[in-house]
C-alpha cells in the first residue's frame, strides 16, 4: 500500500509558521502584562519575584514587551 502526498502540506506549513509567529507575538504581549501587573500589585521585590516565577515569568518581561512597542 502506498502513500499520496499532496501538494498542500507546504501552504500548510507556511499558514502553520504564520500562526504560530503570531501565537508567539500575542504572548509575549500577555506575558509582559501579566509582568508589569504582578510588579504593581506586588508587596515588595521578594514579593514580586516570587509572584513571577509561579507564573512561570521572567523580571524583564514587561521591560522587554514596553521596548517593543
Amino acid at each position: 500500500m502506498t502513500w499520496a502526498r499532496h501538494a498542500s502540506p507546504v501552504v500548510e506549513h507556511g499558514r502553520i509558521a504564520e500562526a504560530r509567529a503570531v501565537e508567539k507575538v500575542h504572548c509575549e504581549i500577555q506575558n509582559g502584562r501579566a509582568a508589569r501587573t504582578v510588579a504593581v500589585h506586588a508587596a515588595n521585590a521578594d514579593d514580586c519575584r516570587e509572584l513571577l516565577e509561579m507564573l512561570g515569568l521572567a523580571a524583564d518581561e514587561g521591560k522587554r514587551a514596553l521596548q517593543k512597542s
